[in-house]
């Protein structure tokens, strides 16, 4: 048994919490469920304003924001590529994922893809902060999850030891079908 029971809530820095609040209500249906505001950061007792904002992501899922007004500007890790930090979300299936990026591309939002990775198919986008989001709706079968399953520590052991892209799933990228090892 797993010491962790679920992740409480994720939490990310926004650069206005009304809009944060309003934009997630809005493209991906989350309701507003808590706000907390304080002048003094609780664990350090620093002086630092903010307003802590709390977002129902589903089954139990909670994605917050603060937002800090006495903060020099957010920006982002510039040694890491912007494709690499993102936030990725389970949608039911292909059709809600597509429902939801014609919604957001009809207010000009720019969304990448869909895009096939064999065992899900997703697309990509950036919220008004500039963090980069993603909706997937799997497509795996019992066969891929088993056969990735089967591979996964060979598969990083492997990259481990030479920084290069082990072959063990290729078939999720040449179309062919998944090994069968016994």
């Amino acid at each position: 048994m797993a010491m962790i029971e679920k992740i409480h809530h994720v939490a990310y820095r926004c650069k206005n919490a009304k809009e944060t609040v309003e934009w997630y209500g809005k493209y991906l249906e989350m309701d507003f469920i808590l706000a907390i505001a304080e002048d003094e950061v609780p664990s350090t007792k620093e002086p630092d304003p903010y307003m802590h904002v709390f977002l129902n992501a589903g089954n139990g899922n909670v994605l917050a924001f603060f937002e800090l007004p006495t903060r020099p500007e957010m920006g982002r890790d510039e040694n890491t590529p912007t494709w690499t930090q993102h936030l990725a979300l389970k949608v039911d299936s292909v059709e809600t994922m597509m429902k939801a990026k014609a919604r957001l591309e009809a207010d000009g939002i720019e969304v990448l893809g869909p895009t096939d990775h064999t065992i899900f198919k997703s697309i990509y986008f950036f919220d008004p902060s500039g963090h980069r989001l993603e909706l997937a709706a799997n497509t795996s079968t019992p066969k891929m999850d088993k056969a990735l399953d089967r591979v996964k520590w060979d598969m990083l052991n492997e990259w481990d030891r030479t920084k290069k892209a082990p072959a063990h799933a290729r078939w999720m990228h040449d179309g062919s079908a998944p090994v069968d090892q016994h």
